[in-house]
């Protein structure tokens, strides 16, 4: 799949279910970090070449560390906690 192919925002969720993802674009993703019954929501903008990394394999590289969630989970998810 090539970058083109990718159509924005993209859903992802940690295997634990710790941490939910929005991918905005290739440089700014948005994370919700679940810790015990409270949720701490940040957006992160990728300067460095390590974020950039990060956000290509919750893009492309996720399956052996994330699952593919749709849009409603992850709203779903905003609302609950």
């Amino acid at each position: 799949m090539k970058n083109e192919d990718i159509h924005f925002p993209v859903y992802r969720k940690y295997k634990n279910n710790k941490s939910y993802f929005k991918i905005i674009h290739f440089k700014l993703f948005e994370e919700v970090q679940i810790i015990g019954t409270k949720k701490i929501v940040k957006q992160i903008e990728a300067n460095q070449f390590p974020e950039i990394l990060f956000i290509k394999d919750l893009v492309f590289d996720y399956k052996h560390m994330a699952d593919e969630i749709t849009e409603n989970e992850y709203n779903k998810l905003l609302m609950d906690y």
